[in-house]
């Protein structure tokens, strides 16, 4: 039976909740251990009562690090577990599916890492298997979470920078180029749902949109120029279907232009900015998600500073990635509690989803396409 209550603690069941290893970013199982049992130790509304992966050492490991009663070698003992309330799924991608509709069976609250599935027709499919289980739902697009993003957010819908004309939004990293550590030998294939696409674009536009409203239209270009990759720790090279380069333009709701270049593979010289031209000023989101901005005409951008009013969750000695992930949950505690629906949920994934595939789309057609 889920929580409602606020005197109660939401029983957490984390699956994949390993030591990471390979040294890749999408080991989900570090990323479990770094980011989501961290901010769940600061919180008071949650407790971790479950943990599995797919050995029982490792997953014995991590319940004595943390605290954890339970630990299991498989999902199902966990989903099925009377003290687990809400059910994490911290897997590679093309896990997700089969693992989110178990807890969905079980009556369980779920908390899926984006992608929600590694296809629009699966995100759809598991979108609607938990409408009809009536739970509540989480996505991990922990980054519109953030402080700043959410104080940008406000400073738009005060006007500071007037009617918004346009959003620029540039993200180029070295991850998924002529070189990635074997254990993300799995995001070379497409299918797989974890590349330049599918997670990169994701999440930096969501974290953007968050601040600045929908998607009207777009016109796309999304792009393959690596043909192999090579394993670090083997020297091996394999094939890549995946794409490397998103391009698209279009507008938002409010008629503001929207414009975004995002790469993977980049040698030098990352960047992750989003600039945002307004009709009586500027603002500038940075890559640690602070904002910076001026007003008036020929004024150099400054730092404005985040209202101590954003943090709803003390950030102490966690990591950034860690405290967005504490942000997110107690925004869920806070659903939870008063019965709202404000935490990113499957439907938001589902939107996420299909504004991908339009911007694909688009690719494939050469025409400008309305956001569906």
């Amino acid at each position: 039976m889920s929580k409602t209550s606020g005197s109660d603690r939401i029983r957490v069941g984390i699956i994949g909740a390993s030591t990471p290893s390979g040294g890749s970013t999408y080991a989900h199982g570090g990323w479990a251990t770094s980011a989501h049992l961290p901010a769940l130790q600061t919180s008071p509304r949650f407790r971790v009562t479950a943990v599995s992966t797919t050995r029982q050492e490792s997953a014995a490991e991590t319940a004595r690090r943390f605290d954890v009663p339970h630990a299991f070698s498989s999902f199902e003992p966990l989903v099925e577990h009377p003290e687990v309330d809400l059910v994490v799924v911290s897997v590679r991608a093309p896990e997700h599916a089969r693992l989110v509709r178990a807890a969905l069976a079980a009556g369980k609250q779920v908390f899926c890492e984006w992608p929600l599935g590694v296809s629009l027709a699966e995100t759809t499919e598991l979108t609607e298997r938990a409408r009809v289980a009536g739970v509540r739902t989480v996505i991990g697009l922990q980054r519109r979470q953030a402080p700043g993003v959410r104080y940008l957010r406000d400073l738009l819908q005060e006007g500071y920078v007037g009617k918004v004309r346009s959003v620029t939004l540039q993200v180029r990293l070295s991850l998924l180029g002529l070189k990635r550590p074997k254990a993300s030998a799995y995001t070379a294939d497409a299918a797989n749902g974890v590349n330049v696409l599918a997670t990169i674009t994701a999440h930096f536009l969501d974290t953007v949109l968050a601040a600045v409203g929908d998607v009207d239209s777009v016109s796309g270009l999304v792009a393959r120029q690596f043909e192999h990759t090579t394993l670090v720790e083997t020297e091996e090279v394999i094939p890549v279907t995946a794409p490397d380069q998103v391009l698209f333009h279009g507008t938002l709701a409010s008629g503001a232009v929207l414009s975004a270049h995002v790469e993977a593979g980049k040698r030098n010289g990352g960047v992750i900015s989003c600039t945002i031209t307004g009709s009586e000023g500027d603002l500038v989101l940075s890559q640690d998600l602070t904002v910076s901005g001026a007003r008036g005409d020929d004024q150099p951008l400054a730092p404005l500073p985040t209202p101590e009013r954003y943090v709803s969750s003390p950030k102490g000695a966690l990591s950034d990635d860690a405290h967005q992930m504490a942000l997110l949950y107690a925004a869920f505690a806070r659903d939870v509690d008063a019965g709202t629906s404000l935490t990113p949920g499957f439907e938001h994934a589902l939107a996420l989803h299909r504004l991908l595939d339009t911007v694909a789309e688009s690719s494939r057609t050469g025409q400008r396409l309305p956001v569906r």
